[in-house]
């Protein structure tokens, strides 16, 4: 298979580093000579390809931006950007893999755990040897997580966790789970506290997601507590409220926003070699003017993600970050994302729907995408709040 090159029509290299550019042609590599080979099987047979865990640890793709004391990587954030773009353009699920192992479970450890939770998990989940998923999402709460039933009841030696958890990545895999749960009255958002569950601990169990027509890579659970005891050193002490758990969403979305330019970017690519090889009526089928619009369309709006992707990492890497900003670059980016995956496989015309194209794949992971971590329309509404400075919901 052919090195892939990238997409990039306005220079964004320039905009990068040495060091950030190597990042993201290593990442590259590994991506075009480990996973592509397996994700087509992986994804026709409905399994998360484990063997390529140890690889991505190597590459210090877990936990990527968090710091070196902790057995991380210790990378910028556009760093960070860039290895989740190069692994989406593989496949939305391990991206999500990737993800949810580093912002959405070694993140709040160390934002939210004691030194002695930092270095008990966080050097082993940077080395893939323990595998995290994050329980905040339940079958009736999703965009309102602050509805969650789920409650840690305190005992003299810690706590008691009940409820359910819904659309829970990795949590099948997991070794852990980061649980979400209310101490106090269920109608009290604030006494909602993070939790660290061994998922071998009695009473939990998960249980795979049937009937999925995407993320077909990726392992989507169910999980249950029931009288699930845990002792106080579970508690992530510094979490408290909602905030503690959206405050991780925000640090995962910063990273879809540049996954999803991945995936745009796989399928465009895909599309051009297409047009550029495919004939139709004595000539290729990207000399006509249906099929040369469509491309243009595809370059314009990933090149428009690029920019609001590598600014977005400024403002991260400056401190000055907002979360609304982050919303709009996690909508628009995967939209845009969307948007390409469907003209992409329309363009390769009957052979879109094979499996050995791309495109029609990473169109249905998309989709999942453009749901998860926010949905389209709750980040619209959040920047709607913020830029009117009412809330619609």
């Amino acid at each position: 298979m052919a090195r892939f090159e990238g997409v990039d029509y306005y220079d964004i290299d320039g905009l990068l580093t040495e060091e950030q550019r190597m990042i993201r042609d290593t990442v590259r590599q590994w991506v075009d000579e480990n996973l592509m080979p397996v994700i087509n099987d992986a994804y026709v047979n409905r399994y998360l390809p484990k063997q390529l865990i140890p690889g991505m640890a190597e590459l210090g793709v877990f936990g990527a931006n968090l710091p070196e004391e902790y057995g991380c990587a210790g990378l910028d954030n556009i760093s960070y950007g860039l290895i989740m773009q190069e692994l989406e353009r593989g496949d939305s699920g391990i991206r999500s893999f990737a993800s949810v192992q580093g912002a959405l479970c070694m993140y709040p450890i160390y934002a939210f755990g004691s030194e002695e939770q930092k270095h008990e998990y966080l050097p082993r989940m940077a080395a893939g040897e323990v595998i995290g998923c994050f329980g905040l999402t339940e079958p009736d709460f999703g965009s309102n997580p602050g509805g969650m039933i789920t409650r840690a009841v305190k005992t003299d030696d810690g706590y008691v966790l009940n409820g359910a958890k819904m659309w829970i990545t990795n949590g099948s895999t997991a070794d852990i789970a980061i649980i979400w749960a209310k101490t106090g009255e269920l109608n009290d958002s604030k006494s909602i506290r993070g939790f660290i569950v061994p998922t071998n601990t009695p009473g939990f169990s998960a249980k795979d997601q049937k009937g999925k027509l995407s993320l077909l890579a990726s392992d989507t659970s169910e999980l249950v507590l029931q009288d699930v005891h845990v002792p106080e050193s579970a508690l992530l002490p510094k979490s408290g409220g909602l905030k503690s758990p959206l405050m991780c969403l925000t640090q995962a979305r910063y990273g879809i926003s540049w996954g999803a330019i991945g995936a745009a970017m796989a399928c465009y690519d895909e599309a051009l070699q297409y047009a550029t090889n495919r004939e139709m009526f004595g000539r290729p089928l990207g000399g006509t003017q249906i099929q040369q619009v469509r491309l243009a369309e595809m370059l314009t709006e990933i090149t428009k993600a690029q920019l609001v992707a590598w600014r977005l990492g400024t403002l991260k890497e400056a401190g000055t970050m907002r979360p609304e900003q982050v919303s709009l670059a996690k909508r628009n980016n995967v939209n845009m994302a969307t948007e390409v995956a469907r003209e992409a496989r329309r363009l390769l015309g009957g052979n879109g729907i094979l499996i050995e194209y791309q495109s029609m794949r990473h169109m249905a992971n998309l989709e999942s995408v453009y749901t998860y971590e926010g949905t389209h329309d709750v980040h619209g509404l959040i920047l709607g709040q913020d830029i009117t400075g009412i809330a619609a919901y």
